[in-house]
């Protein structure tokens, strides 16, 4: 824009009056303005590539990220006894009883027990065997 000071320096000269330049500054812009196009069509012209641009980034950004979060939601709501697990820690354990809806109990080496929050889990890379009773062979 057009500094105070050299407006001044005009009026001074006597180059402009200040009818001119209070034309120039006010007027001639507003004019400008309202000689535009019709204002509904260019109003969708111009929301057209932000519109555009919001849904690309829905279709390959955010859909995505919600199916995977939902998958996620639904495996560590299906965990259950027995089930082996890898943990966002990396380590590989068992899942030993399901405590509530926030935690479970994993069973890591031997008897090394641990009380861990579910959504820590990543995967279930094996899902619980079926119990079988053993049979014991008589001997005679």
């Amino acid at each position: 824009m057009l500094n105070k000071t050299f407006f001044k320096s005009l009026v001074k000269s006597n180059i402009f009056t200040i009818s001119s330049i209070t034309y120039a500054i006010a007027i001639v812009p507003a004019n400008a303005q309202s000689a535009g196009g019709s204002g509904a069509g260019s109003l969708i012209q111009g929301l057209m590539p932000i519109i555009l641009i919001f849904l690309v980034m829905y279709l390959l950004l955010i859909r995505p990220q919600q199916k995977r979060q939902r998958q996620h939601r639904e495996l560590v709501a299906q965990l259950k006894r027995g089930d082996k697990v890898l943990t966002s820690g990396g380590l590989y354990a068992s899942v030993v009883r399901p405590i509530d809806e926030r935690d479970i109990e994993i069973e890591l080496a031997g008897k090394l027990r641990v009380k861990m929050i579910r959504t820590s889990v990543i995967e279930v890379v094996g899902s619980a065997a079926p119990i079988t009773a053993k049979r014991k062979t008589r001997t005679k």
